[in-house]
């Protein structure tokens, strides 16, 4: 395609100014993904993400969470009571994106043995050039 007119979207992603790059540098994020496939479960509040996603910072957790709000992903409902209450939960948007993830979230677990191996004989041949 020759230009960001050509595509049934009107963008095309492998230009360099088109402006799905930002939508891409924000999927690109681990933590972006495991916070779509956490929630395509249902609504949930932050103490029951933080549990469900091992490793992630409270800050890092509070900073994605802000970013899919923002993007439309994500919709946050504080509820009036005493400690406040928050839940997410997928918009549309976020369900439509929550699927193409899963598929490529079972991808992975699948090819874990095959990426391992190919890691392994990778390495091998690495050590090989050092000991030459």
């Amino acid at each position: 395609m020759d230009s960001d007119l050509d595509s049934p979207y009107g963008y095309d992603a492998f230009r360099r100014t088109c402006p799905s790059h930002t939508v891409l540098e924000t999927l690109a994020s681990k933590w972006v993904y495991l916070v779509v496939c956490a929630l395509r479960q249902g609504r949930q509040r932050n103490g029951e993400l933080a549990r469900k996603l091992e490793g992630i910072t409270p800050k890092m957790l509070t900073q994605t969470l802000r970013v899919l709000e923002r993007d439309g992903l994500v919709r946050r409902e504080v509820f009036a009571v005493v400690p406040p209450r928050v839940e997410y939960e997928l918009t549309e948007l976020g369900q439509n994106l929550a699927g193409l993830l899963n598929q490529i979230r079972s991808w992975s677990e699948q090819h874990v043995p095959d990426i391992k191996e190919a890691r392994a004989r990778a390495a091998a041949v690495n050590e090989g050039e050092w000991a030459a």
